[in-house]
C-alpha cells in the first residue's frame, strides 16, 4: 500500500523540525496539554494522526509499524523537511524506529516516551488476552489504564482516557496494530545506530519497566540515555507535561551542528 502523508497539527516556526506520534490508545490528542508550553521559536512541531486514529480513522491500512513509517516519511515530505527528530510514545516509539530502517540519515534525534523497542513486547498468556481483548472490551482498555499507572489515578481521569480512547480509534485498525508493535522483532535493523536517543522511564508503568526499556532501548543505541519520570505513568503527556516538555526540549536542542 501506497505510503500517504498523515493528517497532523502544525505548531511552531523554529528552524528544528520535530514529527511527534501517538501511543496505541489515543490519537494526536494525547499531547494536547502540552501545546501551550512548548518552545515555537526553536521548534517547529507535527503532532499526527496514525491510520485508524483521529482524522485517519477511516484511512484503510495494514496498521504495520513499517507502514507507519513509510507515511511518517511521506510526512516529512509533504512537509518539504529534509531532516528532523522523532518523538515516539509507546506504539509510537516502536513506529518513530521503523522510520531509521528506512531514511536513517534523516533523523536528527530520536525521543522516546514510554517506548515499546524495535524487538517487539513478549507477554505471558494472560497478558496477552487482555490487550488483545481491549479492541472490542473497554474494560480491558480501562484495566490496561490502570495498570499501567499503578492504580493510583481517579477513577473519573480513568474513565475519561478511555472515553478517548473508544472515540478516536477505529476497533479493526486497534487490534490490528498490537499484532505489529507487539509480535514483530526488527531490532538487528537499528541496532548500533549512532543517533542521539532519549528514553523516558514512567516509574508507575508497570508494562513497559525501567528495566525493560534499559535492557531493550539502551542496548540497542550506543548514544541513549534514560531519563526517569517519578510518580508518572504511562501518560506522562497527561501526568507530568511539564516535566516532560522540559527534559525533551533540553535534548532536542543540545548542539549537534546543525541549526
Amino acid at each position: 500500500m501506497t505510503a500517504v502523508p498523515l493528517p497532523h497539527t502544525l505548531i511552531g516556526h523554529g528552524p528544528h523540525h520535530v514529527i511527534a506520534v501517538h501511543g496505541w490508545f489515543a490519537d494526536r490528542g494525547a499531547y494536547e496539554r502540552m501545546l501551550p508550553d512548548l518552545d515555537l521559536d526553536a521548534f517547529t512541531y507535527a503532532f499526527v494522526d496514525l491510520r485508524g486514529y483521529g482524522e485517519a480513522r477511516d484511512l484503510p491500512g495494514r496498521h504495520t509499524t513499517t507502514e507507519g513509517g513509510a507515511d511518517l516519511l511521506a510526512t516529512a515530505d509533504a512537509l518539504g523537511w529534509d531532516r528532523f527528530s522523532l518523538i515516539g510514545h509507546s506504539m509510537g516509539g516502536c513506529i518513530v524506529q521503523r522510520v531509521l530502517t528506512l531514511a536513517p540519515e534523516r533523523v536528527r534525534r530520536l525521543v522516546g516516551i514510554a517506548p515499546v523497542p524495535a524487538s517487539g513486547v513478549p507477554m505471558p498468556p494472560e497478558q496477552w488476552e487482555l490487550f488483545a481483548g481491549a479492541a472490542d472490551l473497554p474494560e480491558n482498555r480501562a484495566a490496561i489504564i490502570d495498570i499501567t499507572t499503578s492504580g493510583v489515578r481517579p477513577r473519573a481521569w480513568v474513565a475519561r482516557m478511555l472515553a478517548q480512547s473508544l472515540g478516536r480509534s477505529d476497533v479493526k485498525a486497534f487490534r490490528a496494530w498490537l499484532d505489529s508493535w507487539a509480535l514483530e522483532d526488527f531490532h538487528e535493523e537499528i541496532a548500533g545506530l549512532p543517533l542521539p536517543v532519549r528514553v523516558f522511564v514512567c516509574e508507575l508503568d508497570q508494562a513497559l519497566t525501567g528495566e525493560f526499556l534499559r535492557g531493550t532501548w539502551l542496548r540497542h543505541y550506543p548514544n541513549a540515555t534514560a531519563v526517569d519520570l517519578p510518580a508518572t505513568g504511562h501518560y506522562p503527556m497527561e501526568e507530568s507535561p511539564l516535566q516532560l516538555i522540559s527534559a525533551i526540549e533540553e535534548f532536542l536542542g543540545e548542539d549537534d551542528g546543525e541549526g
